[in-house]
């Protein structure tokens, strides 16, 4: 009886190590323990672009013509813990930013210690450079000491620049474009005033050189 249940035993563990070493095996041949992530998790969506969207909205020129110096003022409320604007103001954190507008690019400012990435970066702040300067500091020049992340509104931006161009002046600004309305427009008065050329004189006119007067009713015309 006690050799029975030896065997029994025997077998039973015997069986227990097989499935275990199986396992084992199994899972190192299938990597079963260890899934792998895809290389390219999920499936690709390309957002269709939309169309004119790098354009939509009015330009730089426009919206400076259209701008308000007062509202530049409010936002340039953010830049006041850095920067002052008055006539002679001192330098703080950034220098003064009186007459900034046309200045050549990371010079003067009572000898503030500009960056090498705005000194050397060369130019002036012409309304463009300005506005892409005012959009994104990091992305104008890279490695400038500003720590301020840029101005996303588009006429955010042009009122800023409305508000710097009120202290201390600077270039003259762009010309908007001409509508394409107004275009249209012009071109469809052209024809109209050509055709006039040709109708009826007015009752009484005389008529035109060399042009035979109508007879009068009743009247044979002559041979």
């Amino acid at each position: 009886m006690q050799d029975r249940f030896n065997t029994i035993a025997g077998w039973t563990l015997f069986s227990g190590v097989v499935a275990l070493g199986l396992s084992i095996v199994s899972g190192m041949y299938f990597q079963a323990d260890r899934p792998h992530a895809p290389e390219t998790e999920g499936y690709p969506i390309e957002a269709a672009a939309e169309e004119g969207g790098a354009d939509s909205g009015p330009g730089l020129a426009e919206l400076l013509a259209t701008g308000d110096a007062a509202a530049g003022e409010k936002v340039f409320a953010k830049c006041v813990s850095c920067h002052t604007i008055n006539q002679g103001g001192a330098n703080g954190i950034g220098p003064n930013l009186w007459h900034t507008m046309g200045e050549t690019i990371g010079t003067g400012k009572g000898g503030f210690a500009f960056s090498g990435a705005l000194s050397g970066h060369g130019g002036a702040w012409t309304f463009e450079n300005m506005d892409a300067w005012l959009k994104s500091p990091k992305a104008f020049a890279s490695g400038t000491k500003m720590s301020f992340a840029g101005l996303s509104n588009p006429a955010d931006r042009a009122n800023v620049m409305l508000y710097l161009l009120a202290n201390g002046g600077g270039p003259a600004l762009p010309t908007p474009a001409a509508a394409p309305a107004a275009e249209e427009g012009a071109a469809a008065d052209a024809p109209a005033a050509e055709g006039a050329e040709g109708a009826a004189p007015a009752e009484g006119a005389a008529p035109a050189e060399g042009a035979e007067a109508a007879p009068a009713a009743g009247e044979t015309p002559a041979a």
